[in-house]
């Protein structure tokens, strides 16, 4: 990407709906633009409307790094940040983050505070947390393989104490229970518009896989596994689900550097595409993308914050679902 360019016209050519089930999400006036460039290894954007800034974990380099849409300019947000990976907002604006230093989940508070929401379970600490979403009854759901521990490149090496597993933390008790223990490396999750199904990424299958559980017993409980996409030679991570059901993935690793979308229908096409400011795509052989993303509350603000907000271009696109950036 170091000869990227960004198209000096609209529409951007390099955005295409391959498949045209999608071409109602192209927006001709919006283009691919790079924002930062610098980062050892993005992950986990998170969108905050009601400041307009993008937040997003730089992991090797243990910090989050914080993009102003008023001034265009990046700071550090915070630095320690136990190398922080995936990020969201719960339903009250707080940010949600997954680290791996601290190998546990914490949210930061209106007021900056930062509470620990899962750091052990049954008595032993978790691996290193991945990506993390926030469903509607408060309930906070995050995946645990152990890449953070692996070596000191993203965290702190060390042994596994427990199975790569996927949590739940009770909104009201905060108690944590596993609610999936047969993904190969779980990784990006993200819950159907109706939060009937919950979508997780099996990075550590080969080929890799987005699985689909039925989310039931109130809300608390995954059934019925099955395989939703093969991925083939992709490399899907992070992603989030619009209101339509449309799967909006990060695909970024396979030998075409591209991000991905898949239809939420099983019957569907996947296809890859790229990420940045916009919906966009850069490879011929992908559909259009949406970044995942999604933010923490700390000033007054002229937008509405009853809802997190997608990133400016991808919202107006595809409505994103709030996150939280995954990946």
């Amino acid at each position: 990407m170091t000869d990227w360019q960004p198209s000096p016209r609209y529409p951007d050519p390099l955005v295409q709906a391959v498949d045209q089930s999608f071409a109602r999400y192209k927006l001709n006036l919006a283009k691919v633009e790079r924002l930062f460039t610098g980062c050892r290894w993005s992950e986990g954007p998170v969108w905050f409307g009601d400041l307009r800034c993008l937040l997003w974990s730089d992991i090797p380099n243990n910090r989050v790094l914080r993009w102003d849409e008023e001034t265009a300019t990046t700071t550090v947000f915070r630095k320690p940040s136990d190398f922080t990976n995936g990020n969201t907002r719960d339903r009250q604006g707080r940010l949600v983050s997954c680290e791996h230093g601290g190998r546990r989940v914490r949210r930061t508070e209106h007021d900056g505070t930062i509470t620990t929401l899962a750091a052990t379970f049954d008595g032993r600490r978790l691996n290193s947390p991945n990506d993390v979403v926030v469903k509607s009854d408060g309930s906070v759901w995050f995946t645990d393989p152990p890449f953070g521990i692996l070596g000191y490149y993203e965290g702190y090496k060390a042994e596994p104490e427990l199975p790569g597993n996927v949590y739940r933390v009770d909104g009201t008790t905060g108690e944590v229970t596993v609610v999936a223990d047969d993904v190969n490396g779980p990784n990006g999750l993200a819950f159907s518009p109706d939060e009937s199904k919950l979508y997780i990424v099996a990075s550590r299958a080969d080929p890799r896989e987005i699985l689909a559980y039925d989310v039931t017993g109130g809300g608390r409980t995954l059934t019925n596994r099955r395989t939703f996409i093969v991925a083939g030679p992709g490399t899907p991570d992070g992603f989030r689900v619009d209101v339509d059901g449309n799967l909006w993935c990060g695909w970024g690793m396979a030998k075409k550097a591209s991000t991905a979308c898949g239809s939420s229908t099983p019957t569907a096409p996947t296809s890859g595409a790229s990420t940045c400011r916009s919906a966009a795509r850069t490879s011929a052989s992908a559909g259009p993308i949406a970044t995942d993303c999604s933010w923490p509350r700390a000033r007054p603000s002229t937008r509405s914050t009853s809802t997190p907000r997608a990133c400016p271009a991808a919202e107006r696109r595809a409505r994103t679902r709030g996150r939280q950036c995954g990946g």
